[in-house]
């Protein structure tokens, strides 16, 4: 069976995308990106699949994926029980990492750890418990302390003494092959097109499916149904311009990220973010000055603590 496309997307400000989910979830499904994953498991046991690899999972479960490695981890969980956090997943692209290591060249050990990663690497307890509180920081982390958590995390995984292949040297990814799928010639349609006008049916007649096929097969693979899908991503674009340091108006940034009407765009981003969009820059807003607040009483602290030492 052909794995899925994920469509990861990093906010325009940020290098990387750490996040949490739960269980079940639309994204655990035999899948995947172009973008290079670190997996952290918290909560439940199952087993887990890279490549031709298959195995056990538990907490604590920590593993590594390069580019367009397939991989999924199945929890063994009656079909009522819902997990809140299953696991912790941190994602960059390609050109971000390649650009960092040309930057840093103290960062060219990281550069065996990722073509081992190309398989899947496994790591040992001992290291997913430091690296657990790590990506537990970078969710709440904001700014220059992400970079500092993000180095923190590669120099201990650089250091990882223990280190195990997953998938086959054998087995090689086929992401042209992979993209062959209609569902996932789609999801790039729509990656692509985002925020252009398209329907349902138009993607139908451009994967070659019938409009009811193609609505059965959309929803079974990505767990939304189209519309459902199509509002998340735009949504999302639509938070990262509210995030934006050159501020636009509400009205721009609906039709700027494809929605037809600003009724329907604000009853989207409410149901999606609890709050309207003015709400969310404003909250925004208010955590950006806190977190420069604490910033300038730390540095306020740390240069008084050095007047100190100086006598």
């Amino acid at each position: 069976m052909k794995p899925d496309l994920e469509l990861v997307q990093i906010r325009q400000n940020e290098s990387f995308k750490v996040w949490t989910h739960g269980y079940p979830y639309h994204t655990v499904r035999w899948h995947f990106h172009p973008e290079y994953e670190i997996h952290l498991v918290t909560d439940t046991t199952g087993m887990y699949f890279v490549g031709d690899f298959i195995g056990k999972f538990a907490p604590g479960n920590l593993v590594m994926t390069g580019p367009n490695l397939p991989h999924n981890w199945v929890s063994d969980l009656p079909k009522d029980v819902v997990i809140e956090r299953r696991c912790i997943v941190l994602q960059f692209s390609e050109e971000f990492i390649t650009n960092l290591v040309a930057a840093l060249p103290e960062l060219h050990p990281f550069l065996d750890l990722l073509g081992d990663s190309r398989r899947g690497v496994l790591f040992s307890n001992d290291i997913a418990d430091s690296a657990r509180r790590l990506l537990c920081e970078l969710l709440e982390a904001r700014g220059a302390t992400r970079i500092q958590l993000f180095m923190a995390l590669i120099d201990l995984l650089i250091g990882a003494s223990y280190r195990q292949g997953l998938a086959s040297e054998s087995y090689h990814p086929d992401p042209l092959g992979y993209m062959s799928a209609n569902i996932n010639r789609a999801l790039v349609f729509i990656g692509d097109h985002l925020t252009d006008t398209f329907s349902e049916a138009d993607l139908a007649r451009f994967t070659k499916q019938s409009p009811s096929a193609f609505s059965r097969s959309f929803r079974r693979h990505t767990g939304f149904t189209f519309v459902q899908y199509v509002n998340r991503l735009r949504i999302n674009v639509a938070c990262q311009m509210l995030m934006s340091s050159e501020p636009a108006r509400v009205t721009d940034i609906c039709y700027g990220v494809g929605f037809s009407n600003i009724s329907n765009f604000n009853r989207q981003f409410r149901a999606q973010k609890g709050m309207s969009p003015n709400e969310f820059r404003a909250y925004h807003a208010r955590n950006l000055s806190v977190s420069a607040l604490a910033q300038g009483k730390n540095n306020g602290t740390a240069a008084s603590n050095a007047r100190n030492l100086g006598g």
